[in-house]
């Protein structure tokens, strides 16, 4: 008796360990869940901002002295960016690029200041319908065209940092076509 005790008990703490451990690896996942959306949000509230500060009559602005010359008007920054996560979000989901986003560009039917922060606010959106579908498996999904990674390595978390590497970068020219028209922005006012 004393010995099927034993086993019985013994069975108990090995599937007490195994509860505890799938527990454990489910927190950490949840965690790296978590700081991923979290720098999201950071972002997010960062790009809408700056996009909301910038004056409408200014969306049509781009410098253009030196190495500045042919680039993006600041409603085509926007635009881009916005059409990209909604591609990479796709991506990530499984699903096929919105039509809308062209090759990048965004869709050529918005160009007022309020059509094109809508479109870019549905960008994280959908981006964030996207991180709350991170596993710890992280399944290979289908790649887009448009990233670095194709065939089968391309999956759900590293499509989701690309685009989060994307953001910030648009994000930093968006700051200076802010203040090369004296707009300080949002993130950094006090």
């Amino acid at each position: 008796m004393k010995k099927l005790q034993s086993i019985l008990i013994s069975l108990l703490l090995i599937a007490i360990n195994n509860i505890v451990l799938a527990q454990a690896e489910n927190k950490v996942e949840n965690r790296d869940k978590a700081a991923i959306e979290t720098l999201f949000r950071i972002i997010e509230k960062q790009v809408v901002s700056a996009a909301e500060a910038m004056p409408a009559d200014k969306y049509s602005f781009a410098p253009a002295a030196g190495e500045f010359k042919g680039v993006r008007i600041f409603a085509e920054q926007i635009k881009h960016l916005a059409a990209t996560n909604h591609i990479l979000a796709a991506a990530a989901l499984g699903e096929d690029p919105p039509a809308d986003a062209g090759d990048e560009k965004g869709p050529d039917t918005i160009h007022t200041k309020e059509e094109i922060v809508s479109y870019l606010k549905g960008s994280f959106d959908h981006l964030h319908q996207a991180i709350d579908k991170l596993d710890e498996k992280n399944p290979r999904v289908k790649s887009s065209p448009i990233s670095p990674f194709q065939g089968d390595s391309a999956t759900r978390l590293g499509l989701i940092v690309e685009a989060l590497l994307h953001t910030y970068d648009h994000y930093g020219q968006m700051v200076e076509y802010l203040r090369m028209n004296g707009v300080i922005p949002p993130a950094s006012r006090n």
